[in-house]
């Protein structure tokens, strides 16, 4: 089957535990655990369902130092149980302190530069002074060079993860309200890593409002161009709400992004059970072909032509065979758009008229058969392709690696 193939941005590989993100590895999927962090039982538990979800990476809070040696417990008890799940260490406030804390436990630390070094709000509207930039960012970098040393002599990653809505003052004095403003942020603390020896980043641009997301990525994608960095970039819409309009935005913000090769590694964040956001990330990969997870359903909507009640017999067609991961099947309902739209169809169930369907190998023909008979049909040609597997023996339901397809 020949796909159209969106050409990614080529990155340096960054490694999280034993999942790897850039570096032309497929898209990863991660969330964030929303139990209390001191109730190691039951992050350990959410963090294992998780991952039997599809989670690849999973993030916990850290917010006070006790939090970061619960952390500790945690990764223990996960692989005790015998799972090797990535953990993610995410640091707000007193950056340094539990950032080093916590970095001797997990595969990541992620940091909030608008956090990270505390500045109480003082409402200034007045430009800053070189000398007061240049004070800022010496106390940055003292108090990030722990954390870059705990990371570096650990070998493990760190995310820089710019959100809109907590922007440091001085750089909204400087920028506004702005893109602008979180790239310079995030580059900022890009600087001070390179100037350390240490590359072993990721990079986010999070904005609840997905215009802004959109602008600041891309302007990221240039500068970074421009400076001669590769780092690989996480992509998520933040605080997108709940229900169907939070996976609408969540996909027009991380989906845009990916169809022109930026990103890397993904979030959706709902408002929801935390586990609910990982079939909405699968689905944006597969919608976008850079990841195969589930059989591709493609259908028509219907229309005067159809020769069957097509929504009633698509419901059958997928219940009878929607464990056959990596499968594209189509169902539609007249010969005359039908063959041409599923032509890259692996299999076709095409209304033909008179109470007959016609199934398709691929773009070709291959038996006209009474419709009553037209699923089991099915499921006999793709037995005699050598194709079925018995839904008993089927990977299990979503599984992220049955089969991936990485995008050039």
């Amino acid at each position: 089957m020949d796909q159209m193939e969106f050409r990614r941005r080529d990155t340096r590989a960054v490694s999280v535990g034993a999942v790897t993100i850039g570096g032309g590895h497929p898209v990863v999927v991660q969330s964030m655990i929303t139990e209390e962090t001191r109730n190691v039982t039951g992050c350990v538990e959410q963090i294992i369902a998780m991952h039997n979800a599809g989670c690849e990476i999973v993030r916990v809070t850290t917010p006070t130092l006790a939090e970061a040696h619960c952390l500790g417990d945690i990764q223990e008890e996960v692989r005790r149980r015998g799972y090797e799940v990535p953990l993610v260490a995410d640091v707000h406030h007193q950056g340094s302190d539990i950032a080093v804390a916590v970095a001797q436990f997990v595969d990541k630390v992620r940091i909030n530069p608008g956090l990270f070094v505390f500045r109480k709000p003082r409402q200034r509207t007045e430009d800053y002074s070189d000398a007061e930039i240049a004070e800022e960012q010496v106390a940055i970098e003292e108090s990030l060079l722990p954390v870059i040393k705990v990371c570096r002599d650990r070998g493990i990653a760190m995310r820089i993860g710019v959100n809109h809505g907590s922007l440091a003052e001085r750089l909204t004095v400087m920028y506004g309200d702005t893109p602008e403003g979180m790239v310079e942020s995030a580059i900022e603390y890009l600087r001070i890593c390179e100037a350390h020896d240490y590359r072993n980043l990721v990079i986010s641009l999070k904005a609840s409002r997905v215009p802004v997301m959109l602008a600041a990525n891309r302007l990221m994608v240039r500068r970074m161009e421009e400076l001669g960095m590769n780092y690989p970039l996480h992509l998520g819409v933040t605080e997108a709400g709940d229900g169907e309009y939070a996976r609408i935005k969540s996909t027009a913000g991380i989906g845009t992004l990916l169809a022109e090769g930026i990103g890397d590694t993904i979030r959706v964040s709902l408002t929801e059970d935390p586990i609910n956001e990982i079939p909405v990330c699968y689905d944006i990969l597969q919608a976008l072909g850079l990841r195969k997870t589930k059989v591709e359903f493609i259908a028509c909507p219907s229309c005067g032509r159809t020769k069957f009640e097509l929504t009633s017999v698509l419901r059958k067609v997928k219940a009878a065979t929607q464990h056959l991961v990596g499968l594209d099947i189509a169902v539609m309902g007249c010969i005359v758009n039908g063959p041409g739209e599923m032509a890259d169809a692996d299999y076709g169930y095409v209304g033909k008229g008179g109470g007959v369907i016609t199934l398709y190998r691929g773009r070709n023909p291959v038996k006209n058969v009474p419709q009553e008979q037209g699923v089991d049909e099915l499921i006999a040609l793709i037995k005699a392709d050598g194709k079925w597997v018995e839904p008993s023996d089927a990977p299990g339901s979503p599984e992220p690696f049955a089969k991936t397809l990485t995008m050039a």
